[in-house]
């Protein structure tokens, strides 16, 4: 792509960005092209690009807020692909949920097993079954995604 660039004008892989450019005698203010990061840099650049228009309080509603929601799909994506968040525990997942919750290992007694196999399921003495997964998921809501992890 050849441009006849004046001002500040930066090019970053497929990313056009610029305060204020005139391309071939066309102003346009804060033009961005949007594209699919794959690399570090990239990705910093539509991050800081997403910064400015955060700042300017870019109404979704508009051809520029619905641009700003594809970016953030992209970054979500980049960051999905690079950065995953690991499931938790799921045993820990348990014993968190049981505490907000207020339940008591007795409490399960009857639906799992004796308070003594439950207290060693939740030491992981034992393992956590599948039968037991569905049990915990229907009880305490915890997502199956978790439990099986």
């Amino acid at each position: 792509m050849n441009f006849k660039v004046e001002n500040e004008f930066f090019i970053y892989a497929d990313i056009f960005f610029s305060k204020k450019p005139i391309i071939k005698g066309f102003q346009m203010e804060n033009f961005m092209e949007l594209f699919v990061p794959k690399s570090e840099g990239e990705y910093q650049t539509v991050l800081d690009w997403v910064d400015e228009q955060f700042d300017k309080k870019i109404h979704p509603n508009t051809p520029e807020g619905k641009k700003l929601e594809v970016a953030l799909v992209l970054i979500k994506n980049y960051e999905d692909q690079f950065y995953p968040i690991p499931l938790p525990d799921p045993i820990e997942t348990i014993k968190l949920r049981m505490k907000e919750l207020g339940i008591k290992n007795q409490d399960f007694v009857g639906k799992i097993g004796s308070k003594g196999y439950i207290s060693s399921v939740l030491n992981k003495r034992k393992p956590l079954t599948l039968e037991m997964a569905k049990i915990f998921h229907k009880e305490l809501r915890i997502p199956a995604e978790v439990l099986l992890s």
